[in-house]
């Protein structure tokens, strides 16, 4: 077992999650809230993922962080390395690619807050930050706990984007997806019947206690 891979992939899911619910949260309530005519390009910008095959959408990244793009250029004047090929690169792989389990959730729980609600809200002067952190995200709590899990397992079994945008380096960019590959490739099923058990068993044991909870019903046990 690669005990270094194992933790830097919590890590890695940790940190994406934390992003995302960051951005999720504002991202779905303008979504939802919002009267602009640009949502639905928005909406599909931020569903892309669902569709795009992770490698490509790695090699995009892979090409937009590097040296040879503006924005590339300026990471790396900023920071003073190429955001590819190392953790931080493979976190803004990662919030990209599991956007859409983080903001989906989000946007059908903020949906299913009862209008009238948002209107009294702001009749009584609730402005656009008030409105959601003190009406929306506590009513979609049961959302908030869904797309955190979804988020983070979505993140700990990711391939194609790990491989296109950070490779295989040891305690840098080898989670636990690449060295299952590794493994494979070296013929030592053994150790990769391990690994795999250990994403299989994670992703039952947390998706089981999300169900049991009632979370992902609104809380209503059937």
């Amino acid at each position: 077992m690669d005990w270094q891979a194992f933790a830097l992939t919590l890590k890695l899911a940790a940190v994406t999650t934390a992003i995302l619910l960051a951005v999720a949260v504002p991202l779905a309530a303008f979504m939802v809230l919002g009267r602009n005519r640009w949502l639905a390009l928005l909406e599909a910008l931020t569903a892309l993922a669902l569709v795009l095959p992770p490698t490509v959408l790695g090699f995009f990244l892979l090409v937009l962080l590097g040296p040879r793009t503006a924005i590339g250029r300026a990471i790396i004047a900023l920071i003073g390395h190429p955001l590819a090929f190392s953790f931080s690169g493979l976190v803004v792989g990662s919030v990209i690619y599991s956007l859409p389990f983080a903001v989906q959730p989000m946007v059908a729980g903020f949906a299913a807050v009862e209008p009238a609600l948002v209107d009294a809200a702001r009749l009584l002067g609730a402005g656009p930050l008030r409105l959601v952190l003190t009406l929306l995200v506590p009513l979609a709590r049961r959302s908030l706990v869904t797309a955190s899990v979804l988020s983070f397992l979505h993140t700990v079994g990711e391939f194609g984007v790990v491989l296109m945008l950070g490779g295989d380096i040891p305690g840098a960019t080898r989670t636990l997806s690449i060295a299952l590959y590794d493994q494979v490739e070296g013929f030592n099923y053994a150790a990769a019947n391990r690994t795999a058990a250990i994403l299989l068993g994670m992703s039952v044991v947390a998706l089981t206690a999300l169900y049991a909870s009632g979370w992902s019903r609104g809380g209503r046990r059937a």
